[in-house]
């Protein structure tokens, strides 16, 4: 991306946010005194380093604007974002866990790519398909790999079921009949604590043959 591109719909960039960051940080650690001048102009880079912008986001198959920090991730705007007509996004299928990228448990399809949505950052989502669990069915017919966790029992807490259902989802979109260790590599960055991986594998291989 040529560095002076701003992100459509935006008047903040994750580069130049990036950078000022990054200035603010140099300036405080080599000459305050210097560099920021004044406790005041020390609070206006701050405020300027986290400032809002009103950005608008296509997420299963529907357009939001939301205002949000530039340091706001993908993953709280679905948990927690409001669009600026006051209704809540409130999709919640992925999960906050590790916040670290991971345990896939916060795994969304971006352009139909599996993405770590506590590791993407809001601004950077704009212009591309968002496709949370929730938007993998089609009114009451669930998509072939929800069936086959169902069919499988390929979940005992449930909590990391939507990022492998995501995830599963994803790697058939990209490889329609993948073997056992396809399979295994493709949902790697998952993680189950209570261990159902073969009942997860076996419903993929079901929902591969759907597919």
């Amino acid at each position: 991306m040529p560095e002076k591109e701003k992100k459509q719909g935006t008047n903040i960039s994750r580069r130049n946010f990036l950078k000022g960051v990054g200035t603010g940080t140099v300036a405080a650690t080599v000459a305050p005194s210097v560099l920021i001048g004044s406790e005041k102009a020390a609070d206006a880079q701050v405020d300027d380093a986290v400032a809002n912008a009103t950005i608008q986001l296509n997420i299963n198959g529907k357009s939001y604007q939301i205002e949000v920090e530039a340091r706001t991730t993908l993953l709280t705007v679905l948990r927690d974002g409001i669009d600026t007509s006051g209704s809540n996004i409130d999709l919640t299928g992925a999960k906050l866990i590790c916040d670290r990228g991971e345990c896939g448990g916060c795994t969304v399809m971006v352009d139909g790519k599996a993405v770590y949505a506590c590791m993407m950052l809001a601004i950077d989502a704009q212009g591309k398909e968002i496709t949370t669990v929730e938007g993998l069915a089609e009114g009451d017919d669930l998509h072939p790999v929800q069936d086959a966790f169902i069919q499988h029992d390929a979940l005992m807490c449930g909590f990391c079921t939507p990022g492998f259902i995501v995830s599963s989802a994803a790697l058939l979109n990209e490889n329609a009949s993948p073997t056992l260790e396809e399979i295994k590599v493709g949902l790697s960055g998952n993680t189950c604590r209570c261990g159902t991986y073969p009942f997860i594998f076996d419903a993929v291989k079901t929902a591969s043959r759907k597919m």
